[in-house]
Order: C-alpha cells, then sequence, then structure tokens
C-alpha cells in the first residue's frame, strides 16, 4: 500500500477509534522498558547523567529498530500485512480522539457541578496536583494540556512519521514517554533524566514552532481570531520553562482569548510559571469545548500536510 495511503488510514483509525483500552499498546511496552531499564542503568559504574544519557539513546533507537524491523518482517510474509502493521504503529503514535474525549470528561464533569468528578478527570492528564484546584484551575488546567498535547499527540508524531513513517513515529514516542517519565528537575532525575529532556526538546523543536501558524489559521477559520492566536503566539511563546510548550499554549491563548500558566503545584512544591496571554480572561468550563474543536481543526490541517510530506518523501 501507498505510503501516503497507509498514514491517511492511521489517522481515520485515530480520528474515530481513539486508544481503546482493551488493546494490548505499545506506549505502555515503553513504561515497562523504561522501568525495568533504569533499575539496571543506575547500577552501571557510570555517572548518572551518562548512563541516563545511554539508556534514552538505547530504547530510542531500540523503538526504531524495533519498528522496522517488524513492518520489515510482515511484509516479508505478505505486502499487506505489512502495510497493516505499518498502518497499527502509526494509529498507535497518535492521540487526538483520546485528546479530545479525556478533556471532553473533564468538561461534563464541571457542567454537571461534580468537582471530585472533575478533579479525578483532570489528573489523568496533567502532570500537577489537582486536589486543591477550582472550577477555573481545573479547566485552565484542561485548557492547557490539550494545546500541549496537540503537539506531543499529533503535530510531532505526525512530523515524525511523515519523514520517517513508523520507526521515526515510533522514535518520537519513546523520547516522548522517556521525558515523561524521567525529565523532571527534581533529586531524583536532575541528572540522571537530563538527557531524555533534552533529547524531547530537540525532537518537539520543529513541530512546536509549526504549530502557531496551524493553531492560528484554525482559530481564524473557527472564530476569526487568527490574528490574536498569531500575535500572542509571537510575544508569548518563549514565555514558558519549556523551549516548545509555550508556543502552542500562547496560540491557544489568544486564539481562545483566555490567558494559562501561573503558578501550579508539582509532587508537593510550587511552581512558578509565567503567566501566558497576559490580559485576557480567565479560563472557563466552556472553554473546553471550545479548545477541543481549535484542537481537532488544527489537527485536520496538519494531518493533510503530513499526509501530502509522506507522499513526496515516502
Amino acid at each position: 500500500m501507498n505510503a501516503a495511503l497507509i498514514l491517511l488510514a492511521a489517522i481515520l483509525l485515530d480520528f474515530m477509534a481513539g486508544d481503546p483500552r482493551w488493546l494490548p499498546h505499545p506506549i505502555r511496552w515503553m513504561g515497562l522498558a523504561i522501568k525495568s531499564g533504569e533499575s539496571a542503568f543506575r547500577r552501571l559504574p557510570l555517572p548518572p547523567a551518562i548512563s541516563g544519557a545511554v539508556l534514552a539513546v538505547g530504547l530510542i533507537l531500540g523503538s526504531a529498530a524495533a519498528a522496522w524491523g517488524s513492518v520489515f518482517l510482515a511484509a516479508a510474509v505478505h505486502p499487506w500485512l505489512g502495510s497493516l502493521v505499518e498502518l497499527l504503529l502509526l494509529f498507535y503514535c497518535l492521540s487526538t480522539r483520546s485528546l479530545a474525549d479525556a478533556a471532553t470528561a473533564v468538561w461534563r464533569a464541571l457542567a454537571n457541578d461534580d468537582m471530585g468528578a472533575a478533579r479525578r478527570a483532570v489528573s489523568l492528564i496533567v502532570g500537577r496536583e489537582t486536589a486543591g484546584l477550582t472550577a477555573a484551575g481545573v479547566a485552565r488546567a484542561a485548557v492547557e494540556t490539550v494545546a500541549e498535547n496537540l503537539v506531543d499527540g499529533v503535530i510531532a508524531p505526525l512530523f515524525w512519521a511523515a519523514i520517517g513513517g513508523a520507526p521515526l513515529a515510533m522514535a518520537y514516542k519513546m523520547a516522548n514517554t522517556l521525558d515523561s517519565m524521567m525529565g523532571y528537575k527534581n533529586k531524583r532525575y536532575r541528572l540522571f533524566g537530563r538527557a531524555a529532556a533534552r533529547i524531547d526538546d530537540l525532537v518537539n523543536w520543529a513541530p512546536a514552532r509549526l504549530s502557531p501558524p496551524l493553531i492560528s489559521l484554525a482559530a481564524a477559520l473557527l472564530a476569526k481570531r487568527g490574528r490574536q492566536a498569531w500575535a500572542t503566539a509571537r510575544r508569548d511563546g518563549r514565555r514558558h520553562s519549556s523551549p516548545n510548550a509555550g508556543w502552542p499554549e500562547a496560540a491557544f491563548a489568544g486564539g481562545l482569548g483566555v490567558w494559562l500558566g501561573g503558578p501550579s503545584r508539582y509532587h508537593g512544591e510550587w511552581v512558578a510559571k509565567p503567566t501566558i496571554g497576559e490580559g485576557n480572561r480567565s479560563v472557563a468550563a466552556k472553554d473546553i469545548p471550545r479548545a477541543c474543536d481549535l484542537m481537532w481543526l488544527t489537527a485536520l490541517m496538519a494531518a493533510a500536510g503530513a499526509i501530502g510530506v509522506r507522499g513526496l518523501v515516502g
């Protein structure tokens, strides 16, 4: 099957099915590999920064090799089987539907004035502590994670899939999973997880900077706020502790007319994050479905671009 058609089929499957919990998911296997690898590599007679870097690079290269080998062996049995395996691997790398569904669950709980359910729902998709969040805090956390994960779960995997198919997409997901598990600046991971965090910054650099024009165009089509999205991204895109997360968040802040960021509590400590979209109103529950609409349209445009590139290079 044509490489562009394989990617198209994977995108459509993600849009329709999301992440069925009954299916075995390679990302969960990646998490298990990282946990077991950390235990083994911490025992090596090497500085923590070096052993952590060796683990991260090894797992990323191993993920790419495993994806390539799986497709190659399946194609050796039958070309259509190889196409099916690549389709499934690409599908597993995308999370458009699951991101929208998770954010919608938060909105429904807020709409029903069930703060307990809202905090539990948002705790599944954010890293911050949620027990003491107000309704506005829950809504802000949901919108921020939709904006940030638009890059991590949609634009970046599409970017790497367009260039290198399933092997590069799976390598990206391993890098992203490593960062989510080891990329913390706390005592445990400041040195051991440094390479994982830096690699994730590197592989997200281009996708994050491609996101503002896409989000701005979507905001223009949905709410005639394209100029505001673009202006806020240019002004506030660098005002984030992450070199990448600020770009989509700033574009969302301008596109929705809200402010994002501000202090949040992580692992028992308050982290003073700068405000993005300063001067706009605070986030309300009604902004969660608006953020999902913005995410969906941006994802559609990113998908179209990725399919076009894949058709040229595949």
